[in-house]
């Protein structure tokens, strides 16, 4: 209908699904912008949910033409990115800013004002929980090839440990992430790490009395290496999950802690690869 409110999101699943939930039975216009699949809130950041990409989705859908009105509802996330008055004056649409979640909106829509808590950033268990199913279907295949090559290389052990840091930053590092010390998630991230390293560093060491204590100082040295910087790598992506950081800190954490992810990584899965070898020789 022309009079039907129109709202804007992002090409980001999640977004998309909330949005539409929330405005089930009810008519309404949803315009989309290319955010290349990254949520309002980063895409804002970013510059992918902005001015630019907006005027340009009212251009080419010619929504004017398709609505009486000339108003636009925004969620508050995407804030950062758009210059209303900039919209407003290249293509005659008002921008307004709905609340912070979509489920807010039907009682939002009753006043067009929202309550302080409407306005209120929250990343409670629940909203923690929402983003490991997602996470998980992003590293399905990876974890298997990866599982694959650790065990071609090194055996079954480096192979499941590989597997359980990989999940520690997927399951267990967004469920922990509040409670876990430092500010910087590259940090929390090694921290979950060596927590899961620590059962494979305890069979390299007193589980395996065959081996000289030498070699089972390596095993554990290689474990150390490459097990830690994959959770941690993986608590650096959930930045982009989470209200409270910032474009530049985590510039800052990708420019300090990669490099150090990477040269570990290396290290310890060279390591592996060497420590059957020898053990071999050692034995």
């Amino acid at each position: 209908m022309a009079d039907s409110p129109v709202f804007v999101t992002a090409n980001y699943t999640l977004s998309f699904d909330a949005l539409r939930s929330a405005l089930a039975g009810m008519d309404a216009y949803i315009l989309v912008l290319d955010t290349k699949a990254i949520n309002v809130w980063c895409a804002a950041g970013k510059g992918t949910f902005g001015t630019d990409e907006l005027v340009h989705r009212l251009e080419v859908t010619h929504l004017g033409d398709v609505v009486r009105h000339r108003v636009l509802i925004l969620p508050q996330l995407g804030a950062a990115g758009v210059a209303a008055h900039e919209v407003k004056r290249r293509s005659g649409f008002k921008v307004e800013y709905g609340p912070v979640r979509a489920a807010d909106l039907p009682e939002y829509l009753k006043t067009h004002q929202a309550t302080p808590e409407m306005r209120q950033v929250r990343f409670a268990l629940r909203d923690r929980l929402i983003l490991i199913p997602v996470e998980l279907v992003h590293v399905f295949v990876p974890i298997l090839g990866v599982a694959a090559l650790m065990f071609l290389l090194g055996g079954l052990l480096p192979a499941v440990g590989m597997v359980i840091a990989i999940l520690a930053g997927v399951v267990l590092f967004p469920i922990l992430l509040p409670w876990l010390p430092t500010s910087d998630f590259s940090s929390k991230g090694f921290i979950v790490g060596g927590a899961v390293m620590l059962p494979f560093g305890l069979v390299a060491l007193v589980g395996r009395a065959d081996v000289v204590w030498w070699l089972r100082v390596v095993e554990l040295l290689s474990y150390l290496l490459y097990l830690p910087p994959v959770t941690a790598y993986l608590a650096l992506n959930f930045t982009g999950s989470t209200p409270f950081t910032s474009k530049s800190g985590v510039r800052r954490e990708i420019y300090t802690y990669i490099p150090i992810m990477a040269r570990m990584l290396v290290a310890g899965i060279v390591l592996s690869f060497v420590l059957p070898y020898i053990t071999r020789w050692g034995g």
